[in-house]
């Protein structure tokens, strides 16, 4: 009964996502852990440590120690900044928990709506800076079922978001992850984001944004809306870790994204979308790692109207140590195309070591 309920709430928030057109809260979106990003994402089955706390919170079943992950990005040149903290503990044999801080953020940005006095004199000690960021605050749990012999974990999650003082929002959702291992080793994700479908209530700061419209004569903007949807999303996951020999491993993982909606993903229909993502992960004595990804395959239009294929590629490398885990990631947030790439560094914490 209970699953029927699941499904049948499910099944009400994806009909919405049909009738709704908006998107929200892309920042939660970009992904976090190095070792993740190098494999392009292709992690929702596999996740096993405290980064399950985004990628799917089933994940946290599988925690040994209490652990803690860090991981600083920058973006656009060094223009925007991207942080990551998480924290999890094993609370039993059958359950977990986690919490997550996410920001992403453009900082000292110069407002130049004062930069003109009412005399049309141009003063620059009137430039100020501000901020525009996005906060996100997860609280995972994790549990595992014995009788079906699955893991599920939900996240809980309240999004901030600032832009200066014009304007600041408020969001709350879900997701909702599970995790399953066959007897031969293949290991199957699933994580649903936004699962109830997120809501950001924004308010503005009026005299603020009558500064904006008034700045450019006969170009003022309207009021932005008030409200904003993020739909849910779907990320399902098939990995297998082989053993090469005693001293190498080799872990393959492939994910679909799916949004329900048309885009411009390599499968894409009036209904529904889906993106493909591939990940491989060399390992040596569990020491070093070697890891490669390739994923957002994209059908992008030309100036001329044809149709070209473009992708992203991913990089990483990977370092363990007793108690400190180290992994690099290069990545081209856009595809294999002149867009810059990114330099990720993130580390992970066996906090055991302090008891």
């Amino acid at each position: 009964m209970r699953g029927c309920i699941f499904l049948f709430f499910l099944f009400c928030n994806f009909c919405i996502a049909q009738n709704s057109s908006r998107y929200s809260n892309e920042f939660l979106n970009i992904g976090v852990d190095a070792r993740s990003i190098s494999m392009s994402n292709a992690v929702v089955s596999s996740t096993n440590d405290v980064n399950s706390t985004y990628w799917n919170p089933s994940g946290l079943i599988n925690l040994e120690n209490d652990e803690i992950s860090l991981m600083h990005a920058n973006y656009f040149a060094n223009i925007a900044s991207f942080n990551f903290i998480s924290y999890a503990k094993k609370i039993d044999d059958d359950s977990a928990f986690g919490v997550s801080l996410i920001r992403f953020g453009v900082d000292d940005i110069l407002d130049t709506t004062q930069l003109i006095d009412n005399q049309g004199n141009i003063n620059y000690d009137r430039i100020e800076l501000f901020s525009a960021a996005d906060y996100a605050f997860l609280l995972s749990y994790a549990r595992k079922n014995k009788l079906l012999n699955i893991n599920y974990g939900i996240n809980a999650k309240v999004i901030r978001r600032i832009i200066g003082d014009f304007a600041n929002s408020w969001g709350f959702g879900f997701d909702f992850g599970i995790q399953y291992k066959t007897d031969n080793g293949f290991m199957f994700g699933l994580m649903v984001r936004d699962i109830t479908t997120t809501y950001n209530s924004w308010s503005f700061d009026e005299n603020r944004l009558t500064d904006i419209q008034n700045a450019i004569s006969n170009q003022n903007q309207s009021i932005p809306e008030k409200s904003e949807i993020t739909i849910p999303k779907m990320q399902l996951g098939l990995s297998k870790l082989f053993l090469v020999n005693r001293d190498y491993t080799l872990l393959a993982g492939l994910d679909l994204f799916i949004l329900f909606e048309e885009t411009n993903d390599i499968l894409s229909t009036k209904n529904a979308s889906i993106n493909p993502s591939i990940g491989l992960e060399f390992g040596y004595i569990d020491l070093v790692y070697l890891r490669l990804g390739i994923g957002n395959f994209q059908n992008e239009t030309e100036f001329d109207s044809s149709q070209n294929l473009t992708f992203q590629p991913n990089f990483g490398i990977g370092f363990n140590m007793r108690n400190l885990k180290v992994s690099y990631a290069l990545t081209d947030i856009g595809n294999q195309s002149t867009a810059l790439y990114s330099n990720i560094f993130s580390l992970k914490f066996n906090l055991d070591v302090l008891k």
